[in-house]
């Protein structure tokens, strides 16, 4: 049995869950069992925010072993549309027919292949970028040939995305999907306020600046958080700011024990690079407590099974 007919039989079996896996990017991987309706309350608000129905076409490029690819499935049966699967590969190639697609899920290593090939921008109506954080470079690109796409925060617990970011907007303010808020601890870590869904109400090991109920902009995770010399820097931030001077390179922020400094920054980056002038060039143009204390070069950098980066 096809992956997707496998999962559209679970989802039509009599169990009120469906079995998914977390990603294991911030921690073992594990199993959990996800309520069929906190799914359903999910699809529904992404099929309203993206007025989608009988007579919308998605496109999948993603699997349905992890929770986007289940969730385009449930969205489409739950909205009566038809999907179009395509091939599980960071080349996106859609079929020679013209048919216009909707909606489509992807995650960041297939967007250059998009990038690649603006004639597809007339055929994709809608992009949901989830599983990692997209690099402004790319951003900026798929804005540029006139991809509306947008970013999406959420995580398996929450059946996928519980807010988007327009990908155009450079200041990425998430924004609340229908039914659903935000409130913070005194750590500043987001709670998910979702009366509709089973868990009603979910605390984070997220860091956000929460602008209103129903907007925050995302700086990081709290258990990643680095205390260099008294001051907590967040790596998904420095990530950011380095993005500029490492295109076309894999790499990832963390914290490293400091004799002197508790914590020093440190940029670990994938495939050979000249870490010395690397190093000056940043020095040039970045406050000097943000720039990395040390480079580690490495051949290949850790990823989950589904291809996300950890953190070592």
């Amino acid at each position: 049995m096809a992956p997707v007919d496998s999962f559209i039989a679970e989802w039509r079996d009599d169990k009120p869950y469906i079995c998914a896996h977390t990603s294991g990017s911030t921690g073992k991987p594990k199993e959990i069992r996800l309520p069929k309706a906190d799914m359903l309350v999910s699809a529904r608000a992404t099929n309203e925010f993206f007025d989608l129905g009988s007579s919308s076409v998605a496109a999948l490029p993603l699997s349905t072993d992890y929770i986007a690819g289940k969730m385009m499935i449930v969205r489409a049966l739950t909205g009566d549309y038809r999907v179009v699967g395509l091939p599980v590969s960071n080349t996106i190639v859609l079929p020679d027919d013209g048919t216009v697609y909707d909606i489509m899920p992807v995650v960041p290593s297939q967007l250059p292949s998009l990038i690649a090939r603006p004639e597809y921008c007339a055929r994709i109506r809608n992009l949901i970028i989830g599983g990692a954080s997209p690099g402004p470079d790319l951003c900026r690109e798929l804005t540029r040939l006139g991809y509306r796409a947008y970013i999406s925060y959420g995580m398996t617990e929450t059946c996928s995305h519980v807010a988007l970011a327009d990908a155009a907007d450079p200041s990425r303010v998430f924004r609340a999907m229908p039914g659903v808020s935000f409130s913070c601890d005194a750590d500043s870590r987001l709670v998910i306020e979702a009366p509709h869904y089973s868990f009603r109400r979910l605390q984070t090991n997220d860091i956000v600046e929460l602008l209103s109920p129903q907007e925050f902009r995302w700086r990081g995770r709290f258990d990643n958080v680095i205390n260099s010399g008294g001051i907590k820097m967040y790596p998904e931030e420095l990530e950011t700011l380095y993005a500029p001077f490492l295109k076309d390179r894999e790499y990832y922020v963390t914290g490293r024990p400091d004799p002197a400094w508790g914590q020093a920054v440190t940029l670990v980056v994938e495939r050979e690079i000249d870490a010395e002038a690397l190093l000056e060039k940043m020095k040039g143009s970045i406050d000097h407590r943000r720039c990395p204390k040390n480079i580690e070069i490495v051949a290949e950098l850790p990823r989950t099974q589904n291809g996300k980066i950890r953190r070592l």
